[in-house]
């Protein structure tokens, strides 16, 4: 285990003060995207203090639970998914216009109602998660969704100009992506079995990846964690009482 790496995936995916790392190199994001589902378990288990100490109060322990949430993770995610779905929207009749808006710093209509909604998803599933008997699962959800990083970068060529989709990619191992995640479907089926629905969910995603634009940006990336952590909080909230 690197801790030179694990610092730099805390420090790329999270506010949480590190050490700091000299001579950065480039490959060094690559090596270190190993570590994002453990980085996204060390998220899950911050959020699940909210969730569990004002559990009596679920209202309380959302808007709490969240605020955290994006505060941890610098709303990184949040930013990709507000820019691929202003992409989308400008593109819906010029399918080229996709990467040039995507490029764009500014934040359109799309963005900005996408990310209203989705914070809005976000906290009412936390809501729905507080009284559930599943509410621990909440550790796991970003640690599924930052492994799906690990999987979209391998199957998914970065799309034309995509820097941070392909730096991912550059040295990434097959076999480490398969022990996370065996080790992550071992501690859902014991702790919140919904949450393996990511084995499935994770690919799918990818499939529509390829389909829509033929690849993946490090915009796509944060966008599809986003929906992973949200299509998860669902099964969670939906399944839990199963």
């Amino acid at each position: 285990m690197s801790l030179r790496g694990l610092i730099l995936a805390v420090q790329f995916l999270t506010r949480l003060p590190t050490p700091q790392v000299k001579d950065f190199r480039d490959d060094d994001l690559s090596r270190a995207a190993v570590y994002n589902p453990l980085v996204g378990a060390i998220i899950g288990a911050l959020l699940a203090m909210p969730l569990f100490l004002v559990a009596d109060r679920p209202w309380l322990a959302g808007v709490l639970t969240l605020l955290l949430w994006v505060w941890v993770t610098g709303a990184l995610h949040l930013d990709g998914l507000g820019d691929v779905a202003d992409a989308f929207g400008a593109a819906h009749r010029d399918p080229q216009r996709f990467l040039e808006v995507l490029k764009d710093p500014r934040m359109g209509v799309f963005g900005v109602v996408t990310l209203v909604m989705q914070l809005l998803l976000k906290f009412v599933l936390l809501t729905e998660l507080a009284a559930s008997p599943l509410w621990s699962g909440i550790v796991l959800v970003p640690a599924w969704a930052r492994w799906g990083t690990l999987w979209w970068s391998q199957r998914l060529p970065p799309l034309h100009g995509a820097g941070m989709a392909e730096r991912f990619s550059w040295q990434l191992s097959p076999r480490a992506m398969w022990l996370w995640a065996l080790l992550l479907a071992a501690i859902s089926a014991f702790v919140a079995w919904p949450l393996l629905l990511a084995l499935l969910l994770v690919p799918l995603i990818a499939a529509w990846w390829r389909k829509k634009l033929g690849g993946i940006s490090g915009d796509c990336l944060g966008a599809s964690i986003e929906a992973t952590e949200s299509l998860l909080l669902l099964s969670l909230v939906l399944l839990g009482n199963l």
